[in-house]
């Protein structure tokens, strides 16, 4: 395929960058990247990862890893412990500048008492849906334009700065019930921008935080903390995705109130990829429902999933390169990715024989007690990687798919009668087809000339066809994992009214290969390594192996010619 876009991913960013440096609103540069550890990362999240990191590589600044941990329900040190393996994963490092939101608990609620004194906070008795209910939705009048009918005051918005204060130390000491009461901004009820009506800031959660316990009752909300951890850190640029565009205004009014270190707010479009679902809320219902096997299934788009499947972290930060960044979210082919994979693994990965769908083959003019190793290059793009050894006898396996008792005109692989070139060994001519009672083909005999070792005949005859194989006697059992889209749509959340987006799950986005049949050398290798099964794709160890019975993920497939021509054909 043609080589993707190249332009830099933070050109529109950058040059914010500088005009701020230029200007003197800020003489240096700090970046963060804050996540909440509710869970996993996915790519989307790479991306985000890649620009803020680099951005603050560029300029010489600082960067932060900051878990904006403000909802004790949800956020566990699972989650916190796998973003930590992710991003360095990636290649990236916050080296001494891990930062937790959970930090800031203390100053978050003085600069709250700070607002109330200010009459710029109040304490209110409405539950969560009469705050939705009074705030008011957008909607469309007859013309097509977006409207936003002012809200309503709640009627608890004009206590006294006394009774908030009282209300608010009162929700603080747990003398409330679960959401019985909300600390809230008071800014404007009839603003066009629904997130400055009033927005909650603090609310009653009698629930324990993975780090600070019980110490408290009443937690922060992300738009209360979030800006304000990024003033605290002394953040100067807060890039995140076009989600937060709507809460800019938020954020800035709550740095102006406070009279505090005001970074500037970037954001930029979010990565969508076809047949792919990029959410945690999605990712989360397809993990806790069964349909598939962990947050690390290689299908998954989250960042333990591709590591899993073997996708080098060169290959996802090349992508995030290339694809570019807008203010404009836009779909990205999947096979973008896949393309920057092939690229990497190409240039990286070690070549090795492994027959998934074997067949067996006996050469009759072999003698049966020898054996013996011939030179197998390691990776043709890379001459300093070398050869190996691989053991060869008379009795062999090849691909199922390498023979057809009766070939068409384009086929020049191995059938009766037909001579083709094993990969690094001989010619061999199949002789007899063995079947079983069911007419299925369980063998084939064929005799071997053993001048060809290595090369071509001695003769000067020439084959068209060269397949590879794996010696019987010395190859390793195996499970090969095939891994396809996990949606069968490329925008798996188009559906009809009355239908589910888990509808366009692909029922065949794994297949499992077994018993298949690998290089002995394989079998040493520790999970994760990966390398190319010459004419069948890239795959990676996976974790599951044992010894014995190694395990393997297909992490990407080759171009396959003769399925193309089979299809023009069809």
């Amino acid at each position: 395929m043609p080589d993707i876009e190249t332009t830099r991913s933070t050109d529109f960013i950058r040059e914010i960058i500088k005009e701020d440096l230029q200007s003197g609103r800020f003489d240096r540069v700090h970046t963060r990247f804050p996540p909440e550890p509710n869970g996993y990362l996915h790519i989307g999240h790479a991306k985000a990862i890649c620009i803020t990191y680099g951005v603050a590589e560029e300029f010489g600044g600082k960067y932060n890893l900051r878990f904006d941990d403000t909802n004790p329900t949800k956020e566990k040190d699972e989650y916190v412990g796998s973003i930590q393996e992710d991003i360095r994963w990636l290649g990236f490092d916050w080296e001494d500048r891990l930062f937790y939101a959970s930090d800031y608990f203390g100053q978050l609620y003085e600069w709250a008492v700070d607002l109330i004194k200010k009459g710029k906070a109040y304490v209110c008795d409405l539950n969560e849906e009469e705050i939705r209910e009074y705030r008011g939705t957008a909607r469309y009048g007859k013309d097509g334009i977006r409207e936003t009918p002012p809200g309503k005051d709640s009627p608890y918005r004009n206590r006294s700065v006394e009774e908030n204060l009282d209300l608010f130390e009162r929700m603080r000491k747990g003398e409330f019930p679960d959401g019985a009461k909300t600390l809230r901004a008071k800014i404007d009820m009839a603003h066009p921008n629904l997130n400055m009506r009033d927005p909650v800031m603090y609310r009653i959660l009698h629930a324990e935080h993975y780090r600070t316990g019980n110490q408290w009752c009443i937690y922060p909300t992300y738009d209360w903390a979030h800006g304000q951890s990024d003033s605290i850190e002394g953040v100067t640029h807060s890039i995140c995705d076009i989600s937060f565009e709507n809460h800019r205004p938020l954020y800035d009014w709550f740095l102006d109130q406070l009279g505090v270190f005001h970074p500037r707010q970037i954001e930029f479009g979010r990565l969508n990829l076809t047949y792919t679902v990029l959410s945690k809320r999605y990712l989360r219902q397809l993990v806790e429902g069964g349909f598939v096997s962990g947050w690390d299934d290689p299908r998954l788009p989250t960042l333990c999933g591709m590591r899993r499947r073997g996708y080098p972290p060169e290959a996802i930060r090349e992508f995030c390169r290339r694809i570019g960044v807008s203010k404009n979210e836009g779909v990205v082919e999947i096979q973008n990715l896949e393309h920057c994979v092939r690229e990497h693994l190409n240039r990286t990965a070690p070549r090795v024989m492994a027959v998934l769908n074997p067949l067996k083959v006996v050469i009759t003019n072999y003698p049966a007690s020898q054996e013996e190793e011939l030179d197998a290059i390691n990776n043709p793009e890379d001459p300093a990687a070398g050869t190996r050894k691989v053991p060869f006898s008379r009795e062999l396996y090849i691909e199922r798919d390498d023979f057809m008792e009766d070939p068409p005109k384009k086929f020049f692989r191995l059938a009766p009668g037909r001579e083709v070139r094993l990969r690094y060994a001989y010619f061999i001519t199949c002789q007899e087809v063995i079947k079983n009672a069911a007419g299925e083909i369980t063998e084939l005999r064929c005799t071997y000339d053993p001048a060809t070792r290595g090369g071509d005949a001695p003769d000067g005859r020439k084959v068209k066809g060269t397949i590879h194989w794996v010696s019987a006697r010395h190859a390793v059992p195996a499970e090969a994992r095939l891994y396809d889209y996990l949606f069968i749509k490329e925008n798996p959340m188009a559906v009809e009214e009355g239908h589910d987006w888990k509808e366009n799950l692909n029922p065949n986005s794994l297949v499992v290969l077994s018993p298949c049949y690998v290089e002995p050398g394989l079998d040493p290798a520790e999970p994760g390594f990966r390398c190319q099964f010459e004419r069948l794709g890239y795959f990676c160890k996976d974790p599951d192996s044992t010894p014995g019975r190694p395990v393997f993920n297909r992490t990407v497939s080759l171009k396959d010619s003769w399925s193309k021509i089979q299809a023009k054909e069809g």
